[in-house]
């Protein structure tokens, strides 16, 4: 019936227009005695209308959206581009998200981790939404609970994805948005009884006025793993004081401990989270003071800085001034500079060869490579965040480095190459 409406209109006006010709085409009445006869040649009738053709309706063809995917939703501005993540492989974010939330990395690696993982962008074929707690529990480690508050706020399904929950719960305590945080404990319906959930559910009935509850909650998360932090703070919090001891700043539930019973927070040393969440501002740009590198290695700082190029007199007189002590180091401070420019410089390739190799498998490093070269940024960082990641907050060898800096750079990451490079010449011993 909807249709036979939708095309009533067509209908009408080809009737309309099928009747025009037949009235333009009737006689007209004889004029009687008494009106004047014209000897004036006839007026012709007026031509008739152009038949109206009836509208058709056109089908409208809509291109299909993309499915929402983990890194459609952005954290904040990165200044990345949308293309980001085009040609990733999906098996490379599964293995290394996991690593981003559970181990610490230096400033200028958790800086590029931030960065590519807060940015907005279609993200690599099949990462669906199940991607999105790996995502957010990244940003969290890292350093940015505001970023990854901003992408579970979109995030369905937190009552029934624990991992999810889990982090959207940490996020809300770092917040100091205790209510939330207990929203989410209740409403969750999958995986209630881990240890995490126990240890919330204790606090959050501690602060509602429950305290037999509260106690019964307690004994549980006792029986199933004992945390001599939680005990000492939990304990004190059941009784209402006493001597809890020093605060703890491990994660969102010891944060939460701590500042409710009102324990100096300037003497623990925080988690990244919880610092970031202490923190007045979004994650800032890692700085790196130059004034520490050595003396000799100034110049060498200075241009990576400043963007600037250092002439084949300058690099021949800072390798030729190093002494038998000191050429390794020079070396290897040219070499982040050489890596760094359009092309590697040929003298570059037989006159800094005294740097050692590093220690990633050879698969890991040629996989860098192939990415680096083809220009997929979002897989290249990946790539240099999971070896940084196994390598530990300092422990990225010359070699790794330096490789890493020139895939970065390659890929089009310049400014995230160059803290990597001024990172380690301040590592340079």
């Amino acid at each position: 019936m909807s249709r036979i409406l939708a095309f009533a209109p067509s209908f009408l006006a080809a009737a309309l227009v099928a009747a025009a010709p037949l009235a333009l085409a009737q006689p007209a009445p004889a004029p009687s005695a008494s009106e004047t006869i014209s000897t004036s040649p006839a007026v012709p009738p007026p031509t008739p209308p152009a038949p109206i053709k009836p509208l058709i309706a056109q089908p409208v063809e809509m291109a299909p959206l993309a499915a929402p995917d983990a890194f459609t939703t952005p954290a904040r501005d990165t200044g990345l581009p949308p293309t980001l993540w085009r040609g990733t492989s999906l098996q490379i974010v599964q293995a290394v998200l996991p690593r981003l939330a559970e181990r610490p990395l230096s400033p200028a690696a958790a800086a590029l981790a931030l960065r590519v993982l807060g940015t907005g962008a279609q993200g690599p074929d099949g990462a669906g939404q199940d991607f999105v707690a790996a995502r957010a529990a990244a940003l969290l480690e890292q350093g940015d609970p505001r970023g990854a508050a901003a992408i579970l706020a979109r995030a369905p399904g937190l009552d029934r994805d624990p991992a999810l929950a889990h982090v959207a719960a940490e996020s809300a305590l770092l917040a100091a948005d205790d209510a939330r945080a207990c929203r989410i404990e209740e409403t969750l319906s999958s995986g209630r009884d881990d240890i995490y959930w126990v240890r919330l559910r204790a606090y959050c009935q501690a602060v509602a006025g429950k305290a037999a509850e509260a106690q019964l909650s307690f004994d549980l998360s006792q029986s199933q793993a004992k945390d001599p932090i939680f005990t000492r703070l939990m304990t004190a919090k059941l009784a209402g004081g006493g001597q809890p001891g020093a605060a703890s700043l491990r994660n969102g539930l010891d944060y939460a401990l701590s500042r409710g019973l009102g324990l100096d927070l300037s003497a623990a040393k925080p988690a990244p989270a919880v610092a970031a969440a202490l923190a007045a501002s979004g994650p800032a740009e890692p700085t790196f003071d130059t004034s520490a590198i050595a003396a000799d290695l100034a110049p060498i700082a200075t241009a990576i800085h400043d963007r600037t190029d250092i002439s084949y007199a300058d690099f021949m007189g800072l390798l030729n001034a190093a002494t038998p002590k000191t050429r390794q180091r020079t070396q290897a401070a040219l070499l982040f500079d050489a890596v760094l420019q359009p092309s590697f410089p040929p003298a570059a390739a037989f006159l800094l060869n005294g740097v050692p190799p590093g220690r990633t498998s050879v698969a890991l490093d040629v996989a860098l490579d192939e990415a680096s070269g083809a220009k997929r940024m979002g897989e290249t960082a990946l790539l240099a965040l999971w070896e940084c990641a196994d390598a530990g907050p300092s422990g990225l060898s010359v070699g790794d480095r330096i490789r890493i800096v020139r895939a970065l750079r390659r890929a089009g990451l310049d400014a995230d190459a160059r803290a990597f490079a001024l990172e380690g010449l301040l590592a340079l011993k």
